[in-house]
Parts: C-alpha cells; sequence; structure tokens
C-alpha cells in the first residue's frame, strides 16, 4: 500500500488508520491583487504511507522515494533503509511529505524498493495533483 493522507494512526499492533486520503491540493491567495503565479506551498502537513509485506524478502533493504514535479524535474530523493523477516510480516513507514511545491500540476511520488547499491525496483508511483486558484476581493 502507498498512499497520501491528512493523518495516521498506528496502534500498539502496528495496524493503521489513515485519515482523509487525498489525491489532490488546492492553495488560494485571496486579496485585491492576489499574485498570478502560485506561490510556493509547503507540503509538510501530509502524510506518505507506504505498508509493505516481506513475502520471501529477508535482511536489510531500502525504499527510495523520488518526487518528480509538474515540469519532469526530479528533487532530491529520500532513502529508508528497512528490516524485513519474511511471511506475512512486513514494515510501516509513515513520513510527512516535505516537499515545497512550486507550480500547479501533477506531482509523481515514485516509491522503489532497492535490495541492493544497483537494483531497484519501482513499486508504484503516487499522484498528488497541486491547483492554484487565486480569488480576487474589492478593498474594502
Amino acid at each position: 500500500m502507498a498512499v497520501i493522507c491528512e493523518k495516521v494512526i498506528e496502534d500498539k499492533t502496528d495496524s493503521l488508520s489513515l485519515i482523509r486520503i487525498i489525491d489532490n491540493v488546492t492553495q488560494t491567495a485571496t486579496g485585491p491583487e492576489p499574485p498570478e503565479q502560485m506561490p510556493p506551498i509547503l507540503l509538510s502537513h501530509l502524510m506518505l504511507v507506504i505498508a509493505l509485506k516481506a513475502g520471501k524478502a529477508r535482511g536489510r533493504y531500502a525504499v527510495k522515494i523520488v518526487v518528480e514535479d509538474p515540469s519532469g524535474s526530479q528533487l532530491p530523493s529520500a532513502e529508508i533503509p528497512i528490516q524485513l523477516e519474511g511471511e506475512f510480516r512486513g514494515v510501516n513507514l509513515i513520513t510527512p511529505i516535505n516537499v515545497a511545491a512550486q507550480h500547479e500540476g501533477i506531482y509523481w511520488f515514485d516509491i522503489y524498493f532497492v535490495a541492493a547499491r544497483d537494483k531497484e525496483s519501482l513499486l508504484t508511483r503516487i499522484p498528488l495533483q497541486v491547483h492554484y486558484q487565486p480569488q480576487r476581493i474589492p478593498p474594502t
């Protein structure tokens, strides 16, 4: 599982409750002369949740997260080490999204399983659509 949500509750049995799973964010700017271009928005209020089951995998691995902005540029990636014990046991990764969205459009979160230094496999891609809505209001 890989999703973006607003809040995560993890109990002592490692069960997860995901609150407000989302795939789009709207940034607004209100005033007599709101900017035409979207001001940067920090997406740190959102959480990225990745849950993996081990299956046959045992040992030390990593999960790599690569974010691609709407222009196709890749932002600096993050790599999180994990330990897998095989079978149905797995790992839950919960991390805030520390991305400053500079542009409107779709931000892609590519999730890779890293088995060795040069051996990584794309597990999934998560889209997050960022919208901008300037709202002009007359001066008072």
